[in-house]
């Protein structure tokens, strides 16, 4: 495994382009295309103002900068760098930019969700959509680009409107059996969009592409519902997070529960793998040196290392008692995704915030936990494979396969605390970020 060196960063602004040439980052202002096998820097943009959101059009040609708190956005080409575009929204404000699947529209939503703005790159006409909701996932689109689901609040009632993205026609308009609708996801073939409701109500709805009612799903009444959501990358399946602590499962032919997934603070199954991160001292060959070493591997040998061991269940997890009276308890399965090979389901329970759960989905069985030393912060599953990469805000990434797990130290001068991290499409490198720097870890293929 090969480390590049650290790169300023803003925001946790860093994104792959969809074809996997480039790599866009942030610092501030400034926009930086760098190619990602030689980290050259190919373009160098200056935005009017930190930017504050960025995102690649579809075929990696442009890249759009939001700029909420000046309600702008600018859009940059990579073939042509003169070229630019901006758009101001003026006294109507912005709280979200997004790409519309063809590349060439962009749809801004103003202030106060007043109204969606779609701007067209080709033609610069303008088209409006009104009433849009303010929720946490309002606008979601198919996987092959068709069709946009955009989620709408009138008249005290939540309503689904359905866009052909050709030509922004409406193709249906029909309202929700919802309280007050939270959020919106199309399953990955396209043909159902699931809706749920806010967190004081547990229901799921699925609808057809037509506007029809498939099924309502309700787990349980008058207690917290619906914390996060998850669909297999085949669409078979619908993974529900709730605040109870359990995933329930969902088929894709009678949307009835298949299974439910707990989480409890011991783990007793004899047949569950349970990973536990230990710190182990610097070998002694690194004592017997006598050259001097290098200022980035001395500071890598002093930061404490660490290995996986495996424990003998019965196991007790480090859990946290969640303060009940607050809003936004740290309570039930906020994280949740399925492997890109559907075998695998990980989850993270928020009041047990050290450990991983891998569930087995043909089994449909818990097969391995990863209890670490800190809380985690973020996972992601390799694209290619079943491998799961995890970060705990210090400078190692922690990688699991169903062969074993590893924990990387990352060869870093200085406070290198890792937050967030996101693959490369070909899943042989990925890009590890901390709040001001980000490096690129590349992967060979037969590692872990």
């Amino acid at each position: 495994m090969n480390f590049s060196e650290l790169f300023k960063l803003t925001g946790l602004l860093s994104r792959f382009s969809p074809n996997g040439k480039c790599l866009a980052s942030c610092v501030q202002y400034r926009l930086v295309v760098r190619d990602v096998s030689t980290l050259q820097v190919l373009q160098l943009y200056t935005c009017l103002d930190q930017i504050q959101h960025i995102e690649w059009s579809s075929d990696s040609l442009f890249i759009l900068c939001a700029m909420y708190k000046r309600g702008i956005v600018q859009v940059w080409s990579l073939e042509q760098p003169d070229w630019h575009c901006k758009i101001d929204e003026g006294s109507a404000g912005l709280v979200a930019s997004c790409w519309s699947p063809d590349g060439r529209h962009i749809l801004n939503t103003t202030e106060f969700h007043l109204r969606i703005t779609v701007w067209s790159l080709c033609t610069k006409s303008v088209s409006y959509i009104k009433y849009p909701k303010a929720c946490q996932q309002g606008i979601a689109f198919t996987k092959d680009g068709r069709y946009m689901a955009v989620a709408e609040r009138r008249d005290c009632k939540d309503f689904v409107s359905i866009f052909v993205c050709s030509d922004w026609q409406l193709l249906r308009h029909f309202d929700t059996e919802t309280q007050d609708l939270f959020g919106i996801e199309w399953a990955p073939n396209g043909c159902v969009l699931a809706v749920w409701d806010t967190c004081l109500e547990y229901k799921i709805l699925l609808y057809s592409l037509d506007g029809r009612l498939l099924s309502t799903y309700r787990a349980y009444e008058w207690s917290l519902g619906i914390k996060s959501i998850a669909w297999s990358p085949s669409s078979q399946f619908l993974a529900i997070g709730s605040y109870d602590e359990k995933v329930r499962i969902l088929n894709h032919v009678t949307w009835k529960k298949i299974t439910e997934f707990e989480h409890p603070t011991t783990i007793a199954n004899t047949k569950t793998i349970v990973y536990k991160e230990v710190e182990k001292s610097p070998s002694a060959e690194t004592e017997r040196l006598s050259l001097p070493p290098s200022r980035a591997s001395a500071s890598s040998w002093f930061s404490t290392q660490s290995k996986y061991d495996i424990s003998q269940v019965p196991v007790s997890l480090h859990h946290i008692k969640p303060v009940a009276d607050r809003a936004n308890p740290k309570i039930g399965v906020g994280m949740l995704a399925f492997s890109a090979d559907n075998c695998f389901l990980a989850t993270k329970n928020d009041n047990i915030p050290n450990a991983v759960w891998i569930w087995d989905i043909q089994k449909l069985k818990l097969f391995v936990v990863l209890e670490q030393l800190s809380a985690i912060q973020s996972f992601q599953w390799d694209p290619r494979q079943p491998r799961l990469a995890l970060c705990t805000g210090n400078s190692k990434v922690y990688l699991w396969s169903p062969a074993g797990c590893v924990s990387v130290q990352v060869p870093m001068e200085g406070d290198f605390q890792i937050v967030s991290l996101s693959w490369h499409s070909s899943g042989d490198s990925m890009a590890l970020l901390s709040k001001d720097n980000f490096c690129v870890c590349y992967l060979e293929r037969e590692e872990v």
